[in-house]
């Protein structure tokens, strides 16, 4: 400075130490915790395979429950099977015998459908019989010849037309009397016949085959009264 003193120097900030940094103490890490021992887990039984030991306990298993079952259920089975088949068997058979005689049953229905179809027409034409032969029976005296034979001849033809079709007339005269041919609408006394002869014939019958379309009529012999 020009008045000859010495300007005090400005003070100078004295330069500041930086401080030590202390370490920060070390916090002691804390330690894993050991491992937990696993727990043993329970063993997990095979089912693919029996043991050695199963095996050679399932057959005395077996056994003992054979023995404990009842002696006699094998044969209850069996006999119970037998009978079950028999049954089986006898419904087999009947089914089949059935079957047979439904068959056999068919086959004569329609035999005789077809054996006894005109049996219903002929009924209706024996009254033209019964006619025709009380007409010739009872022709009169002096009659044409040539006319009564022309009316035998048609009588005949008749009957031959029914005999076509299985139509027979019934024998009777000196027949024994025979409830399924004949029909007793009389009696006559007479020696020359055993009893239950039939001697008088009233109207004749007839049958078609075996079967009896009408019965004659008929009287029959009985032993003469003894005198008292």
């Amino acid at each position: 400075m020009p008045d000859g003193t010495q300007a005090a120097e400005p003070d100078m900030p004295e330069p500041q130490m930086p401080e030590p940094e202390m370490p920060e103490p070390e916090m002691p890490e804390p330690e894993a915790p050991e491992p937990e021992a696993p727990e043993p887990e329970a063993p997990v039984p095979d089912v693919s395979e029996p043991s050695a030991d199963k095996r050679e306990t399932a057959p005395a298993e077996t056994a003992a429950a054979a023995d404990g079952a009842p002696a006699g259920e094998p044969d209850r089975n069996a006999e119970e099977l037998v009978s079950q088949l028999e049954e089986a068997r006898d419904r087999h058979l009947r089914l089949a015998a059935d079957f047979d005689n439904f068959k056999k049953r068919a086959r004569q229905e329609q035999l005789d459908t077809m054996r006894y179809a005109a049996a219903t027409v002929a009924e209706r034409l024996l009254p033209v019989l019964d006619d025709a032969d009380r007409a010739l029976s009872h022709a009169p005296e002096g009659v044409d010849e040539g006319w009564l034979k022309g009316v035998r001849l048609t009588f005949q033809q008749l009957e031959d037309i029914m005999a076509s079709v299985g139509v027979e007339r019934i024998r009777a005269m000196g027949s024994p009397f025979d409830p399924k041919l004949h029909e007793a609408v009389g009696s006559e006394e007479t020696s020359d016949q055993p009893e239950d002869t039939v001697v008088v014939e009233l109207r004749p019958g007839y049958r078609m085959h075996d079967r009896v379309l009408r019965p004659a009529l008929v009287k029959v012999a009985r032993p003469p009264a003894l005198d008292g």
